[in-house]
């Protein structure tokens, strides 16, 4: 790994009852199944993350799949966001590739209009926006609808970064994958300099990692990672730099063998200067995307290559 320099705040020692092992050794195969069956016992009240907040505009529509259900998104002229099946009633067209007005989305063959009341066949689903992330429930067999969304802890002020890609694979290898702290300085060498396991539970893990700021320059952190329902997977920094930051990870059925993955990061930091960094957001959440993304292009990999071991 190479020289290794700590910035930032000292945690405590760990203890450990014994020495490192190399993380194929230390990489525990029974326990990731285990928390993974767990989490796939979670109800999830029907609701599914489609996209950020600030994704879904009153500008245009937009078009998503759900669970195989094909969707138009939109806000309203009150902010509302609206979502129902893209298909027109009347003849059957795209509502995502017409437009939007002050009384809802229009559709492009014969103008009919529609917005969040059900017109003959076409009847909204129910949203939420959490202010950072948007979903919409489907009341499907299994899912006993709620009436929100289950939303891990936030913290309090935050500069928000959600980013979505798509994996041809299920839900369950994207959680399958962040359920698996010991891949972290293998797969991703230019983000974590080292990493160690500080306590394995029943469904949560709590790692303490080295992230790279300019090598050979890292801060370490306490970190947890546990699973509210079977769809989302939540990173909450417990100690060091950005304590109390929290990333959730996302995980949204496109069809049977495709996953939109969308990932909401929220920093925040208990330092003084960092109401100062605040109003800089907009130009802070683009670094915040770009190192995101580039985790994603390893772990979608690593979460394909799971759903192709999965094949008979």
């Amino acid at each position: 790994m190479g020289r290794l320099i700590l910035l930032g705040r000292a945690l405590e020692p760990s203890v450990r009852r014994s020495a490192p092992r190399a993380p194929w050794v230390e990489a525990d195969r029974r326990w990731i199944a285990r928390a993974l069956a767990a989490a796939e016992a979670r109800p999830t009240g029907g609701w599914f993350v489609v996209d950020a907040t600030r994704s879904i505009t009153a500008e245009r529509p937009r078009r998503y799949v759900v669970s195989g259900r094909s969707l138009v998104v939109f806000r309203d002229r009150d902010g509302r966001v609206v979502a129902g099946p893209d298909r027109c009633p009347h003849m059957g067209a795209r509502l995502s590739e017409g437009r939007l007005d002050c009384t809802g989305v229009i559709c492009p063959w014969h103008g009919l209009s529609l917005g969040p009341e059900r017109r003959g066949s076409w009847r909204p689903v129910i949203t939420h926006d959490d202010g950072v992330l948007v979903w919409v429930r489907l009341d499907e067999p299994g899912e006993p609808p709620t009436a929100r969304p289950v939303l891990p802890a936030r913290p309090e002020t935050f500069i928000d970064a959600v980013v979505r890609v798509e994996a041809h694979c299920d839900p369950s290898d994207v959680i399958g994958n962040r359920l698996d702290p010991w891949h972290g300085p293998i797969l991703h060498p230019y983000a974590f300099g080292r990493l160690e396991v500080l306590e394995l539970g029943d469904s949560h893990v709590i790692v303490r990692v080295a992230k790279w700021v300019v090598r050979p320059f890292a801060i370490e952190v306490d970190a947890r990672f546990d699973s509210p329902e079977r769809r989302t997977i939540v990173m909450t920094i417990l100690a060091g730099e950005g304590q109390g930051s929290v990333v959730e990870t996302h995980a949204t059925p496109i069809e049977p063998g495709r996953t939109a993955i969308i990932e909401a990061s929220l920093a925040t930091s208990t330092r003084r200067g960092f109401r100062f960094a605040l109003p800089l957001a907009r130009l802070i959440r683009p670094f915040m995307e770009r190192a995101a993304r580039r985790l994603w292009v390893d772990d979608v990999r690593y979460a394909e290559r799971l759903h192709e071991l999965r094949k008979p």
